[in-house]
């Protein structure tokens, strides 16, 4: 096992300045449930998985933009929805990856395109123990938002790495020649 201060070091932190943030920093609450309703969100990822009892899946996280009727408190929480891939459960997992482009097997090993802006009806669902959990009832794809630019991201990232620095962004008034 490791020691706290060689890991911090490597994060950029001295131990007494993290101590000092340790005993400024309030803890977290606990996320309670999201509440019942229709979210909108962007369908963030999609992995291939096991649940706990070894049934294959494709995980599907979707983190909430806006909630029910505006509701913009439970922006950037999340909800996942399993698509089990098993032969009874595969036509209702082969329509929901469907609806994200995923038509053939071999996408579900490849990342989700950014920007799938989804409308999410969320339950909630109570397990035997009396734990309250969401379930996606069902989505639909209503958009592609395009993602924010990378402002240090080349334009032509194949062209420079063949040297062709004539595709990077120039600044303002700045010319070669």
């Amino acid at each position: 096992m490791g020691k706290l201060t060689d890991i911090l070091a490597a994060g950029g932190f001295g131990g007494d300045d993290f101590d000092s943030t340790w005993k400024r920093t309030e803890a977290a609450g606990e996320f309670d449930p999201l509440p019942p309703g229709e979210y909108f969100c962007h369908a963030t990822s999609g992995e291939l998985d096991t649940s706990s009892r070894g049934t294959p899946r494709y995980k599907l996280a979707f983190t909430v933009l806006v909630g029910p009727a505006g509701d913009e408190s439970h922006t950037g929480r999340m909800v996942w929805h399993d698509l089990y891939l098993t032969p009874a459960a595969l036509p209702m997992a082969k329509r929901d990856l469907l609806k994200l482009g995923i038509d053939e097997p071999a996408k579900m090993e490849q990342p989700l395109p950014l920007g799938i802006r989804c409308r999410v009806r969320v339950a909630l669902r109570r397990d035997d123990d009396g734990t309250e959990r969401n379930r996606v009832v069902r989505f639909e794809v209503v958009g592609i938002d395009n993602p924010e630019p990378d402002a240090f991201a080349p334009t032509d990232a194949a062209a420079i790495s063949n040297g062709d620095y004539s595709a990077w962004p120039q600044e303002e008034g700045h010319h070669d020649g």
